[in-house]
């Protein structure tokens, strides 16, 4: 329920030749995070409570099965894109920049100290080569990255 779509309120069905016209649509393209939808919710709000049920999902899943897990949340542009805002480290205000196709797919992993953007609207009948970055080796082997951490000046392996 807290990835489910905006509440767009009475902007819901609405064509976007109508909504265009309307000034709470310069907000949302320019000032996402002042938006707030009649009848409907903020997309602060949104973000908010998206990037809370995703963060607790896999920090839930990693803690029941030892490590870096792999699942699929599935939901709507808007929310995609404020999640991915969020893992960028972007405020909300920028999250138009982001892209989010419909059935395209992004990958972030999360880690007890940051997220790692690994894809971002990856679409195409090669959708499962977005799924194949690996996470850096544990400190603990062979004195490499921390999987906590970002390699320092990209991949070597």
């Amino acid at each position: 329920e807290r990835i489910s779509e905006v509440d767009y309120g009475s902007w819901t069905g609405r064509k976007i030749g109508e909504l265009v016209k309307e000034p709470l649509w310069s907000v949302v393209q320019q000032q996402p995070s002042a938006a707030v939808f009649p009848e409907g919710e903020g997309l602060a709000a949104v973000q908010s409570r998206a990037v809370a049920a995703v963060r607790e999902h896999d920090r839930r899943l990693a803690e029941e099965h030892n490590g870096d897990v792999l699942w699929l949340a599935c939901t709507h542009g808007d929310v995609i894109k404020a999640i991915v805002a969020d893992a960028l480290g972007t405020h909300l205000d920028s999250f138009q920049r982001i892209t989010a196709d419909p059935a395209s797919m992004s990958v972030i992993r999360y880690t007890a100290v940051r997220p790692f953007v690994i894809h971002v609207n990856h679409t195409g009948d090669q959708l499962t080569a977005g799924l194949l970055a690996k996470p850096p080796k544990d400190a603990s082997e062979d004195g490499e990255v921390p999987p906590d951490d970002a390699v320092v000046g990209g991949s070597t392996g």
